[in-house]
């Protein structure tokens, strides 16, 4: 059902964790299958230096994620733009139909982390702030684990969060 290359990024994640001081967040989920995602870049001449991520998912949904940050780093943030959800499938070797959607979620993450980064650049406050969805910086804790504010659930234990 999964190709070696998602079972190897299943398996070994590459980039796992919370960049503390992250230029920009994206936290992205499907309420459908309840797959969560928030990768977070550091930003230097207008490279991506770092990335990071955490999921909440399916197997696709991490391999996903670990796939997008190593496709990012190194990439100016016009490049990182350019990464589609069709890359994201492509450079793991395919992923099934029905899980088509997780690649959708790992380019959509990276896609609103270049954008908080960019309006935090041009003075803006971020639209996930505006809305409320996030305060900068903050995580809510289980077990030890930081989890995105997006989470109901820890990411580590699974179990429920406090709203």
């Amino acid at each position: 059902m999964y190709s070696q290359k998602v079972m190897e990024h299943f398996a070994n994640p590459r980039n796992a964790g919370v960049l503390e001081d992250a230029d920009g967040v994206g936290e992205v989920g499907n309420p459908v299958c309840g797959d969560m995602m928030a990768v977070y870049v550091k930003v230097k001449d207008d490279r991506i230096a770092d990335a990071k991520f955490q999921t909440f998912g399916c197997v696709a949904a991490n391999a996903v994620s670990s796939m997008v940050t190593e496709m990012a780093k190194g990439k100016t943030l016009s490049e990182a733009k350019q990464i589609t959800k069709k890359a994201v499938a492509e450079a793991l070797e395919g992923l099934p139909k029905e899980k088509m959607h997780c690649s959708n979620l790992g380019a959509e993450a990276l896609a609103e982390a270049i954008k908080e980064y960019e309006e935090r650049r041009r003075g803006l406050k971020p639209a996930a702030e505006k809305a409320g969805r996030r305060k900068r910086a903050s995580v809510r804790g289980c077990c030890g684990v930081p989890n995105p504010l997006v989470a109901q659930f820890c990411m580590s234990c699974g179990h429920e969060l406090n709203t």
